[in-house]
């Protein structure tokens, strides 16, 4: 076979295995979306939008490995267009959360998770994308950076004021840090 059949092929070998990898990821681009807009619709409608758009411009990426960054980017700016437009909601997605069997834990846990979603949307934007992405969404600091397009040391200090905020806000509403639900799921 000649070598530009073969660079043909395992092009296209390669094209259909990231399309797959990219439709995978829909999930958790709509976990991100959600705790970022709190509304089912419009965080649908950006999952949809990044995968279109990954989809249509799946040459452009250059690194295999970098696929969840490369797709997280592109739901941040498809976001901060659409909150340029309009005033977002917030939230925080509760299927993240470890549940309990016991109906009374289940019930403070729920009173908890609400309490701390209104904690989340007391935050400035940026400080919650921020907290999604390294909580929630277990990125680096790094990838944070590139993904919103800011430096590292942004990141740092949205974070840290992020946490702190969110620290004062729950006390002030009587939650001590043993209360503190996990943001992460257990491993």
């Amino acid at each position: 076979m000649s070598e530009s059949k073969t660079t043909l092929f395992g092009g296209f070998g390669r094209r259909r295995r990231l399309q797959k990898q990219i439709c995978a990821e829909r999930d958790r681009l709509y976990r991100i979306a959600w705790s970022w807009c709190h509304d089912s619709y419009q965080a649908d409608d950006l999952v949809q939008e990044t995968l279109a758009r990954a989809l249509a411009k799946i040459d452009n990426l250059r690194e295999e490995g970098r696929l969840q960054v490369w797709l997280t980017q592109i739901l941040a700016n498809l976001h901060r267009d659409h909150y340029r437009r309009t005033q977002p909601e917030t939230g925080q997605d509760t299927d993240l959360l470890p549940s309990r069997d016991d109906p009374e834990e289940q019930a403070d846990r729920t009173q908890l998770i609400t309490r701390t979603r209104r904690a989340i949307g007391l935050l400035n934007d940026d400080q919650r994308q921020v907290l999604t992405l390294v909580d929630l969404a277990e990125f680096s600091y790094a990838d944070t950076a590139m993904i919103l397009n800011v430096p590292v040391g942004t990141v740092m200090s949205r974070l840290s004021r992020a946490r702190r905020r969110m620290r004062e806000i729950l006390q002030q509403q009587g939650i001590g840090h043993a209360d503190v639900v996990p943001l992460r799921r257990p491993q």
